[in-house]
């Protein structure tokens, strides 16, 4: 069913009440009346641009209702005619029979969930309220059709005999389970009672990350005296004084946030009480009273997610989640962050001393009396003895790392070297916005393979963060190939300025752009199996892989240029850049950690042990000081309140990014014995595993690539956990 992989949002969030017949019926009334001619409406039919690229200068908000209702009444149309069906089923009038249906529907949700993400307004807001629990209601329908799921299992007890392949096999299993996994066995009371459970997770997930945009908007911190601003450059002074004005607060400057708990300036701001005041604002954010409190909402879809996991048969949605993850259950995550959380504070522990000696000199200098490391000093702080320590600060790579140059000259260059792709932007095809980036991506051969779309800017519209997204996904069965998008949040300059990147932002977008070639690199049959269609748990892996890049010394020297001169960066700093990217990692291990750890307390709650609103907080304090990870200067990466990732689509799975990591560092270990960047490498690691999506079992994947299985040591050395060194930070989390 390709509506599976556009819906991934909405599913995420539940399903509904009604029975099938009912939906039916209601949903083609509907239809009926609401849905505009197909010549008007863009979603109607494929877009005749190249790729079937969205024709974003075409669509307009009010064409999403119409096709969302027209597509959900023709797909269950589709469905009706699979699993009333007089003939015997097949693979063929049944599995891709579902692979083909929905089509109107897909193309309509891929593009308005990817648009909610990346430029959301109140009209899309609106709508992302009013139907997430009628598509949860639409996936519902589909999937606890009891007729429909007779079919699939007669071919799942016999899909040895059914002359498939082994990708066809695999894909009968896969539906087999995910139906088993949407309740198919269940009677038809609970098929009801899990309806409603899932309409009223997919409502209140959709206001919890309505708040939490709403609510990082909000608590941006007003600075009245620029004075205040002390240690931030010309340009980000200029950025606060804009963006006061269009929140009409002229001769202001308005300091906007992530939705981290750490905020970028708190590195460089000199105030500390203005330090402080950012990071109270941001850790405050959902949980202290007022409009966008989440901990309600909390409180509530936690009981939920548990009671869904009990009715089919799980001890806890924790058990549930992993089932269908290479981690498998709760007691191997477990392990996984228990063996981690240790050594990670006791590193953390250590760069806080080295801290509190830089904050006791600095203040025994100025005559002033000495203070405690707060967390809103960390950053500010472990900024001093990073330029202590490597004799060099953010401010001086910056010029080195101009945004254009580094995607085509340090990204894209990469891609060349070790894939033989080459890129054109390209500038006749519609935007959403004015400030993205098209490219036609090319193969090896000179055939064109994907269209890649690149998103740089924060803005209030856009949810926190760094993501990748498709809006075609490759299909042999379809014909399609990948149109593809990174996303990220850097702060826009002003008018005139260049974009000047941190190093971490750097190594973000080569974070990303290693989920793009997931998907542009996908070479499979099914719709179900594209791209970054894998393990939650596994789909981090090629994209921390492609950061091993960012420093590798010849990729760094060709783009690491001077934004006016065009001077090479200096050798000596390009060495300190290197040897830099190994600092800090206790406090990047440890926030990551107390994130990982709190999603897994949460989702390894029973029933009955879900606390109210009022114990959500206290849930937390506590959780984080039982596993031994609570440590104040260090506070988790999200707070409960504001943890997107784990009220979407990875509940339970935060810890994705540590497990994923322990194969990149396999990977990178791999690479480095066989010669690092080279065709031959890049090649082997795009034909055995990247090529590959979901059709082959993820770690089935890797040991085909890597000839082993993954060992634990590469990661604990990589990170600084073996003898206490230093180890290079993940990014685009």
């Amino acid at each position: 069913m390709t509506t599976r992989l556009a819906l991934a949002l909405a599913v995420a969030l539940g399903a509904t009440t009604p029975a099938f017949a009912n939906a039916l019926d209601a949903m083609s009334a509907t239809a009926a009346t609401a849905a505009t001619p197909a010549s008007a409406n863009p979603f109607f039919s494929e877009s005749p641009l190249p790729l079937h690229y969205p024709q974003f200068d075409k669509i307009q908000d009010s064409d999403f209702a119409p096709a969302f209702d027209a597509g959900m009444a023709q797909q269950l149309k589709e469905v009706e005619a699979i699993a009333n069906n007089k003939a015997k089923p097949t693979f063929d009038n049944t599995i891709i029979a579902l692979e083909k249906s929905g089509q109107v529907l897909d193309r309509a949700t891929t593009v308005f969930f990817n648009l909610v993400g990346t430029d959301t307004n109140d009209t899309r807001k609106q709508l992302q309220a009013d139907y997430s629990a009628k598509f949860a209601a639409h996936r519902d329908a589909i999937s606890l059709n009891g007729k429909l799921f007779a079919r699939i299992q007669a071919l799942y007890d016999k899909r040895d005999t059914l002359d498939l392949d082994a990708e066809g096999v695999r894909l009968v299993e896969k539906y087999y389970t995910d139906f088993v996994r949407d309740g198919a066995k269940l009677s038809d009371a609970d098929k009801a009672t899990l309806k409603s459970m899932n309409a009223e997770m997919a409502r209140l997930g959709t206001q919890f990350s309505q708040n939490v945009l709403a609510e990082v908007n909000a608590a941006a911190v007003v600075v009245d005296d620029v004075k205040q601003l002390d240690g931030l450059s010309e340009e980000q002074i200029s950025a606060a004084a804009e963006a006061a004005k269009a929140r009409k607060l002229d001769g202001k400057y308005v300091i906007a946030l992530l939705n981290t708990t750490g905020q970028p300036p708190l590195a460089q701001l000199k105030n500390r009480e203005l330090r402080q005041r950012i990071f109270e604002a941001s850790v405050n954010r959902g949980s202290h009273g007022g409009e966008f409190d989440n901990t309600a909402l909390v409180a509530r879809i936690m009981k939920l997610r548990a009671d869904k996991a009990k009715l089919l048969g799980f001890p806890t949605y924790a058990a549930y989640s992993l089932e269908n993850q290479t981690a498998k259950t709760p007691e191997a995550v477990n392990a996984m962050l228990g063996q981690l959380a240790p050594p990670a504070v006791a590193n953390a522990k250590r760069e806080a001393a080295d801290l509190q000696k830089m904050i006791d000199a600095e203040q025994k200098a100025a005559r002033k009396p000495t203070f405690k490391l707060e967390p809103w000093d960390w950053a500010f702080y472990s900024e001093k003895v990073r330029q202590a320590k490597y004799n060099f600060d953010e401010s001086q790579l910056k010029p080195y790392f101009e945004f254009k140059n580094v995607l085509e000259n340090g990204v894209f260059y990469a891609a060349n070297q070790e894939y033989g792709l080459t890129f054109k932007e390209r500038h006749d095809l519609p935007k959403y916005r004015d400030d993205i980036y098209i490219y036609d991506v090319f193969d090896a051969d000179g055939k064109q393979l994907a269209i890649f779309i690149h998103d740089p800017y924060a803005r209030a519209s856009k949810r926190g963060g760094a993501w990748m997204n498709s809006y075609v996904s490759q299909s042999a069965l379809t014909g399609d190939r990948p149109v593809v998008a990174n996303h990220l949040n850097i702060p826009k300059p002003p008018a005139g300025q260049p974009t000047l990147l941190t190093w971490d932002e750097v190594t973000t977008m080569f974070h990303e752009f290693g989920h793009a070639l997931h998907g542009m690199f996908s070479d499979v049959k099914y719709p179900y199996f594209s791209g970054t269609s894998v393990p939650r748990d596994f789909v981090e892996f090629p994209s921390q892989v492609n950061e091993m890049w960012a420093d590798y010394p010849s990729i760094l020297q060709h783009y690491a240029k001077h934004y006016q001169t065009g001077a090479a960066m200096p050798q000596a700093l390009l060495d300190k850049v290197v040897a830099a990217s190994k600092f800090n990692q206790g406090f990047a291990t440890t926030e990551y950690l107390g994130a990982a750890m709190l999603d897994q307390n949460w989702h390894q709650l029973s029933a009955d042990k879900v606390p109210d609103a009022a114990g959500v907080m206290p849930f937390e304090v506590q959780s984080l000081a039982a596993d031994g990870i609570a440590y104040a200067p260090v506070p988790p990466r999200y707070r409960t309140p504001y943890f997107s990732h784990i009220m979407g689509g990875y509940a339970a799975g935060y810890y994705a990014y540590i497990w994923s990591e322990v194969l990149d560092a396999n990977t990178q270990q791999w690479f480095r014995e066989h010669g690092g960047l080279s065709r031959e490498n890049g090649d082997h690691f795009r034909k055995t595993l990247l090529s590959k999506g979901g059709s082959v079992d993820a770690m089935q994947l890797f040991q085909n690539f890597a000839g082993h299985a993954p060992q634990i040591e590469p990661l604990l050395e990589k990170r600084g956990l073996t003898s206490g060194g230093e180890a290079a930070a993940p990014a685009g989390k």
